[in-house]
């Protein structure tokens, strides 16, 4: 007929046999229609152990005894006897102050000196000629009261004598400054010529370099939670002036010896809010310099009871660090913690986590808070902490 379909010409038999093959193929998108698979994911069992509490700081480098070198007398510059920037050993020259007019200071006072111990054997005689004459009535008790007088006068000028020689001694031997110390010598202030004021013109400074010291500065804030968490035993502490320091330079390099805490001021300091200490560390090879910046890394402490958890299970969400638990109904929970610094690989975690919750560290992105998993123990050594390992960030600075 004209105008009609040919699919109207197909007879019945076909019809039947393309539906007995169609018919696999309905039953498959039927199948694919189920309830998808509860996801598993990866979980470790929060535990509480005990770990190295080491808290680190910026410090700044100073020597252990600068002295300032100063004259005693006031007179010429005449010489300078050391290298700049050099090694100095105690009792090394280093200035000569022209000594020719405390020579004569001295020579004066020598002379004044044997003046009146002349005239201290004088009065002594005068006195032991008119004694017996007093008996006799020859003289008056006035004269022998005279020699008396003349003889205390006389003893009283030698002492005044002997102190003027002591004096000019004392500043011709000052002529010759010398190294008070052992250490590294700055350059020079004052060079020949000058007119150098007695205690007041600063020549040169000499650095004591071994050992050296490095300041450090905690804030109050870490100071009152420090104080609290020993208070409450959650940290095992040795004393303040047990506490040794590892030192890390700028580049990251670890320095080869460990210092000693023996300085922590009695308050803190009003401009910071800070308390300074003072960490002690050899420096044989003078491989510390006076100015560095460094990284002090405090030893001795313990952290008990601490929870850790790897650091691939902290999240970071909007109003701060968030892990994923999962609950007793087996569905994902998100958690709040306060993550407060790094152990190896690992996050100490000081609230938001209980001992025993099923933190998940693997399979992050395939869950969703409320949804149900299959959580799966993910090994022990996949998660162990490296006890031994330093903090690989600082806890605070200041």
């Amino acid at each position: 007929m004209a105008g009609r379909s040919p699919w109207f010409t197909v007879p019945p038999i076909v019809w039947g046999c393309l539906a007995l093959v169609l018919l696999p193929g309905c039953k498959q998108e039927a199948g694919s229609s189920q309830a998808p698979q509860v996801p598993e994911v990866g979980i470790v069992v929060a535990a509480a152990q005990d770990v190295p509490d080491e808290p680190e700081f910026i410090g700044q480098s100073e020597s252990s005894r600068p002295v300032e070198i100063r004259s005693q007398v006031t007179g010429i510059l005449k010489a300078w006897f050391f290298k700049e920037g050099r090694p100095v050993k105690q009792g090394d020259r280093l200035y000569q102050i022209d000594p020719v007019p405390f020579h004569a200071a001295m020579l004066s006072a020598k002379a004044k000196v044997a003046q009146s111990e002349a005239r201290l054997v004088q009065a002594k005689q005068n006195l032991a000629r008119v004694k017996p004459l007093l008996a006799e009535q020859a003289v008056s008790t006035k004269d022998v009261d005279d020699a008396v007088a003349e003889e205390l006068a006389a003893k009283a000028a030698l002492e005044g004598a002997k102190a003027e020689l002591v004096k000019a001694k004392f500043d011709l031997d000052n002529t010759l400054i010398v190294a008070p110390i052992s250490g590294m010598i700055e350059r020079t202030r004052a060079y020949e010529g000058r007119l150098v004021s007695a205690q007041t013109d600063l020549l040169t400074i000499i650095q004591q370099v071994d050992p050296m010291y490095v300041i450090v500065s905690a804030p109050e804030s870490f100071l009152l939670k420090r104080q609290r968490d020993v208070s409450a035993k959650r940290i095992q502490h040795p004393g303040v002036y047990q506490l040794r320091g590892v030192l890390t330079f700028t580049d990251g390099t670890t320095y080869g010896q460990e210092g000693v805490l023996d300085l922590l001021d009695v308050g803190l300091k009003t401009d910071t809010g800070s308390r300074q200490a003072r960490v002690v560390f050899p420096n044989h090879d003078l491989v510390l310099l006076p100015g560095q910046f460094v990284r002090v890394r405090f030893k001795g402490t313990l952290k008990t009871g601490a929870i850790l958890i790897p650091q691939r299970a902290v999240q970071q969400g909007a109003r701060g660090s968030i892990v994923f638990v999962v609950g007793a109904d087996d569905k994902v929970e998100m958690r709040e913690v306060q993550a407060a610094s790094w152990q190896g690989n690992q996050w100490i975690v000081e609230q938001g986590l209980q001992v025993g919750d099923r933190v998940i560290v693997e399979g992050l992105h395939k869950i969703a808070p409320g949804a149900p998993v299959k959580p799966v123990p993910v090994p022990a050594a996949g998660a162990a902490p490296n006890p031994t390992a330093a903090p690989t960030q600082p806890e605070h600075t200041s």
